[in-house]
């Protein structure tokens, strides 16, 4: 396997653990946030989207992909799945 294409995938899995990471955080205490205040909750739950956005395009961007992927809606999933204890 050429040298180029493992870097091209520890630097992928390296990004997702740092942009994965916050993203989960965000999005599992968004609901604990919202029970004490709304738009606090809602606030984090907004960022949980973004940042899981940008981590996923992050990784296309370094596997030289399109950013126009059906893969980015692993980045909102987070989001999604807190929107039902948000909401």
């Amino acid at each position: 396997m050429p040298i180029e294409t493992v870097q091209r995938w520890v630097f992928a899995v390296i990004l997702i653990h740092i942009g994965g990471s916050p993203a989960l955080a965000l999005a599992a205490y968004s609901p604990h946030m919202e029970q004490a205040k709304h738009s606090t909750g809602v606030g984090l739950w907004i960022m949980s989207g973004v940042v899981g956005l940008a981590t996923t395009a992050g990784v296309l961007l370094i596997h030289q992909r399109s950013l126009l992927s059906p893969w980015l809606v692993l980045g909102v999933l987070p989001m999604a799945v807190a929107a039902f204890y948000v909401f």
